[in-house]
């Protein structure tokens, strides 16, 4: 499969395809004239890969875990385990977030006057 065919059948471009292959998460073979040519299961690992990503895992971390997207089929409860741990990750962000903003409505609850940077106002939780 030529990169434009792929580039069609997952929606990406084509330089999307090249950064991918570049970062080693694609490969290609070279024909003999130069073009790459990839395998018609690249379609597949590329949803993959793209879902990943959906779901806010970094191109690292997709490339540490690289081998568990290679089989999906046979590595669901490491693949499931790594969904957690992203949940748990995201769930700590939020809590952080949330501190976040507490402390900001409470510098805003100070007199219109008083400026909220000042050593004197409320002070955030740590």
């Amino acid at each position: 499969m030529q990169i434009g065919e792929l580039a069609e059948a997952t929606g990406l471009s084509r330089d999307a395809l090249r950064f991918y292959e570049a970062r080693g998460l694609l490969t290609a073979r070279r024909l003999g004239n130069g073009y790459r040519d990839y395998p018609v299961e690249a379609v597949e690992w590329l949803c993959y890969l793209r879902t990943a990503q959906s779901l806010g895992f970094t191109l690292s971390e997709i490339e540490a875990g690289m081998p568990l997207l290679s089989d999906p089929a046979n590595s669901a409860s490491e693949l499931r385990a790594a969904l957690e741990r992203k949940l748990a990750d995201i769930d700590t962000r939020i809590a952080g977030l949330a501190e976040l903003r507490a402390a900001l409505a409470a510098r805003l609850a100070d007199p219109l006057e008083a400026c909220p940077l000042q050593a004197g106002a409320v002070t955030a939780s740590a």
